[in-house]
């Protein structure tokens, strides 16, 4: 029997048959992804195979069907180890704030490098756009311009008034969408104002199993009543890289990859190499220097004593 992987609380997966039956499943044996190490290795969004118990509700996952994409990071305070948020996206919503709390660059970029690598496109949504004075519209302005000019998809609301959601709505309907920010940004809000009877759903899953889960420490996905899916996930601190090795890092920075191309040196690292032509184009500002610091600060990813430090 094959069905999808609609919810992960860590220890258990809720798989959504093909004939619609909720199986409340576990992973048969030592399963474990082929050359992944993996915190959970299996993710919302996954097709799997399962074969269900006699009880009629509970089932074990014995093969994971083959998948298109999935987005993922470095375990946290698990440097060899990775996270998969979700797999078989059409499309990731990174939700993020300029304040209240306000989301880094760094992080930003960190996010859409990993999606570039793993062929995964990105609406970056700027949340609580009722909270901004003229300061913070001219940076979210600023940001949305610099997006834009990569090709990213960018769009404004506000989940608590509701503002902006028409678009939203367009944007997410009939795909299988991903929706991911830092802890604060409103994840929640805006998954209730899409869909107000999230919570309920919710709830009456962790009824059924008497999980007693919170809302945000697992992911779970939610079908959109104009069609499509919505993959909700815990916020996320920091996004550490994994299995990217150093010389790729520009590959999945659109602009940094293009300008590369006339570099003096095939190998060129950008960092310091004379007749480099990133370094001329961050000096001419034709290349953010934020999108240039979120660079350097990826090169080292693989070190694993950086996490060891506590880095996020």
């Amino acid at each position: 029997m094959t069905g999808l992987v609609v919810r992960n609380t860590g220890s258990w997966y809720v798989v959504r048959t093909d004939d619609d039956q909720l199986f409340y499943s576990k992973v048969k044996g030592n399963f474990r992804l082929r050359g992944i190490r993996s915190t959970n290795p299996v993710a919302v969004g996954d097709r799997v195979r399962i074969i269900p118990g006699p009880d009629g509700s509970t089932a074990l996952i014995e093969e994971i069907l083959p998948r298109t994409n999935y987005i993922i990071r470095r375990a946290s305070n698990l440097s060899k180890q990775s996270h998969i948020i979700a797999a078989n996206v059409d499309l990731a919503v990174l939700l993020v704030t300029v304040a209240h709390p306000e989301t880094s660059t760094i992080f930003i970029d960190r996010f859409l490098a990993t999606a570039e690598a793993y062929r995964v496109p990105v609406l970056l949504l700027f949340n609580k756009i009722d909270l901004y004075g003229e300061a913070e519209l001219s940076t979210l302005r600023s940001l949305s311009e610099l997006y834009r000019g990569l090709s990213y998809q960018c769009l404004a609301c506000s989940a608590t008034l509701g503002e902006g959601l028409t678009e939203v709505r367009t944007a997410l309907q009939g795909r299988v969408s991903l929706l991911c920010g830092n802890s604060g940004v409103g994840k929640s809000t805006l998954l209730n104002a899409l869909m107000p009877e999230a919570d309920a759903r919710t709830a009456e899953i962790s009824a059924a199993h008497d999980t007693g889960m919170h809302t945000t420490t697992f992911s779970q996905m939610y079908f959109l009543p104009e069609g499509g899916s919505l993959i909700d996930t815990p916020g996320i601190k920091g996004f550490g890289t994994f299995n990217m090795e150093r010389d790729e890092v520009s590959h999945f920075f659109r602009e940094i990859f293009s300008v590369g191309a006339d570099c003096r040196f095939g190998n060129c690292t950008h960092t310091h190499e004379p007749g480099c032509a990133v370094l001329t184009a961050v000096d001419e500002g034709r290349i953010a220097l934020s999108r240039y610091q979120s660079y350097l600060s990826m090169l080292d990813d693989h070190d694993e004593e950086k996490y060891r430090r506590g880095y996020s």
